[in-house]
Parts: C-alpha cells; structure tokens; sequence
C-alpha cells in the first residue's frame, strides 16, 4: 500500500509540473517566510519543498503513517488504557477516530519525514493561507531543531509527548496568527485580549466539524489542547523572552502539560513527582502494555468528565504528579490498571480521593463498595475488583483484579 500511495503522489506531482499556469498560492511562500523569519529569528535553510494533494488522498496517507509507525500492539495498549481510565467507550476505535478526525479537519500539513508540506485542495482560499503559514512555521521549526526526533525524545504515551506537542502546534499557531493581525495593522505581542480570542477561535473552527463533534471529550481535547494551550504558552514565553523565545522552547521544552497549562511553573523549572505505583502480587505472572505520566492536563479531562467543571478547575492545579501502568496476566490475559496521583496537600489528596470513587461509579455499569473509610475504599466494577486508596498527599488504585482485597496497613506496595 505505501509503494501504491507513493505511485499515486508522483502522478500527481507530474500532472501538476504540467500545468500551464504555476500555482497563486505557493507564490506567496517567499514573502510568507521571511515574515516569519522576522519574528522568530529562524531563518530558512534550505529550500521548502511543496505541493497540493486531493481530498481523498489525505485519509490514505494517514492509514499509511499510523501503519508505518505505530504497531498493532501499540495501537491496542494505548486503546485500552484509555478505555480503562473511562475516556472513551468500550465500542471505541482509536486508530478509526484518528484518521476520521485527521481527514475531516485537514487544510495543508508537513510530512516532517520527507520534509515536505502539502496544501489540502478544496479548501477555502482564506483557510488555504493562514495553512500554509502555520506548515512553513513548522518547516522553518524542522530545518532548525528537526521536529521528529524533537517528538521522539518524549515517550508517545507520556504527558511530556503532549507538552512537546504544544510546542509544536503552539508555536506554529501563534505565528499562523500573528501573520494575520499584523495584515491588519495589530500585534499578538501587544494584546494578550487578542491572543484568547484566537485562542478560542480554534475551538470554535474545531466544534463545526461532525466527526469531531460526535468524538469523546478526551479526544477532542487532546486534539485541540497542543493549539489552543500551545498558543498561550508560547504567547507567555514571547512576552518574557521576546524573539528568542521562538528558539528556547525548542532547545528547552516543557516536560508536563503543567508547565503548558501554567508557564510560570516552566520558567521556575518545576518538575512533576513520579508517585510508585501500587503492585500486584505474582508481578511475574503479568507483562506491562502501556505505562507513564498521566499529568495535570489528563486529571482535568478526568474530572470534569465524571465530576464536573467546577471540580476539575478546584482540584487539576494542585496536581503535582501522576503515573500509571496497564498490565495484561500472561496466562488468561485480564487486564489490570495500577495508578498513582500525587497532589499539593493531604486535603487536596482526601478531596480527590472522593471526586475519583466518583470517577469509577461513574465510567462503570456495575458498581459495589465492599468496604469504605476516609481512606480506602474496595470493591467490586464492570471488569473486577478494586482497590482505593489515600495516603497523606497520594491516592492509589488498582482496578480489574480477579479477586478481592483488604486494604492493607499504610505502604507503598500492596500486597
């Protein structure tokens, strides 16, 4: 299929390299690039290689990447974590969505594998533009600090995958903008009320699409958060830094959608905890699917999921580290999540404790308390037995286990 797509974008290369009149559009790229320059102090390199590609072209080029870089049992564990937090449905299909998603909303996007950026057609000429900005702001990005291995260095599954993205679509996103106000005679630099407004411009671009609409909160959030959050983070560090910022971000990056979320918290260098786990007995028994940071950007998707919007906005701040790790027995292949938040206080920790045996009523059919105190609760859901824990400023849990647990006397392994 990857030797066929390649085929397929040589035809279409050649048809065009045949056409009489050359391209309106991909003329402006000069004068679209040494704006962009101007402002970030990233000059171009190298030449920027370019063309259109059809519609109906671009679902397959994604059904190709997903295939080249991600595998089946990647695919499967990140799934089925996230199914197992309850962010999306039992019926879901991650790698479905994401192309749908992708194919729905694409105007023009760079191949930072062939360092090549390509305009949707059919897209709206003012739409078509403002693209094209925001892939040149990548290609000029690439040239300079090589976005691959810039994303690669984060693990996927991670929360710091999900900073480094921002700063990708952040940066792109505020000069895509900034592009725009300055041909209106206006400056992102001095109106932070015009960065939330484009800020919220991209939300509302987003909700206008169907399959966006009909997706799980998690996704959708997940989508527009390297946008609308990398925007503002990015607006934060121009303010502080000036032009130079452009290039910090890149040579410095934020290592948790906490640093994104709250700038003030990457320029102090904060760095998230990384609470151990609880664990399982037999830990042999049992090999580890999917495991990382589960940071201040998933706790608030979480809750205000399952709790509310006014829980969430209270509590996600005073996150201050997160991990989990889906585990799959070796022998009958039941699924485990063990999960661990850390948090600025003991109240705050006792609070969460509460909003999260909120979150397992909610996420399964079929809910039993066993046993409840103010610090520990066990029980009985859709896929097992659980167990809740709180102690001091960390909450604990261990859910899908085959048979019931005690809550054991304060410690760091469950046993």
């Amino acid at each position: 299929m990857k030797r066929l797509f390649a085929l397929l974008i040589a035809l279409y290369m050649a048809a065009c390299a045949a056409c009489a009149q050359p391209d309106p559009l991909f003329t402006e790229i000069d004068g679209i690039v040494a704006e962009l320059t101007e402002i970030s102090g990233l000059a171009r390199l190298h030449r920027i290689e370019y063309d259109r590609i059809g519609k109906e072209q671009v679902k397959q080029f994604l059904e190709d990447l997903a295939k080249e870089h991600l595998k089946p049992e990647e695919l499967r564990a990140e799934e089925l974590a996230l199914k197992k937090f309850g962010f999306v449905p039992a019926d879901f299909d991650l790698k479905k969505t994401m192309i749908d998603l992708l194919s729905e909303q694409a105007a023009a996007f760079y191949d930072y594998r062939k360092k090549k950026l390509f305009v949707i057609e059919s897209t709206p000429d003012l739409v078509q533009r403002l693209a094209l900005v925001h892939e040149l702001a990548h290609a000029l990005a690439d040239q300079h600090f090589h976005l691959g291995k810039f994303i690669e260095r984060a693990n996927r599954k991670d929360d710091s995958s999900q900073a480094r993205m921002a700063v990708m679509e952040g940066q792109a996103t505020w000069l895509m903008f900034e592009h725009l106000s300055r041909s209106g005679g206006q400056s992102l630099r001095d109106s932070k009320a015009l960065v939330t407004l484009m800020s919220h411009a991209s939300e509302l671009a987003a909700s206008q699409y169907p399959v966006f609409g009909r997706a799980p909160l998690y996704v959708r959030e997940s989508l527009l958060f390297p946008y609308t959050q990398g925007l503002l983070f990015q607006q934060a560090v121009v303010a502080k830094l000036g032009q130079a910022a452009f290039a910090e971000v890149f040579r410095n990056p934020p290592i948790s959608t906490q640093q994104i979320l709250h700038p003030d918290k990457y320029f102090a260098g904060t760095r998230p905890a990384v609470p151990p786990l609880p664990q399982l007995d037999n830990r042999r028994a049992w090999r580890t699917l999917s495991e990382g940071a589960l940071g201040e950007f998933d706790h608030a998707i979480l809750l205000r999921q399952y709790a509310g919007e006014k829980e969430a906005a209270e509590i996600s701040p005073e996150w201050t580290g997160g991990s989990y790790q889906l585990l799959e027995n070796k022998t009958d292949r039941r699924l485990v999540m063990a999960y661990a938040s850390e948090w600025a206080s003991a109240a705050v920790a006792q609070k969460f404790f509460g909003l999260y045996l909120r979150v397992l009523k909610g996420k399964w059919k079929t809910f039993r308390a066993d046993s409840q105190s103010e610090s520990a609760v066990t029980g009985h859901g859709d896929d097992g037995y659980f167990l809740l824990r709180r102690e001091d400023s960390r909450v604990t849990s261990l859910e899908g286990m085959s048979s019931p647990r005690t809550a054991p006397a304060p410690s760091n392994t469950i046993h």
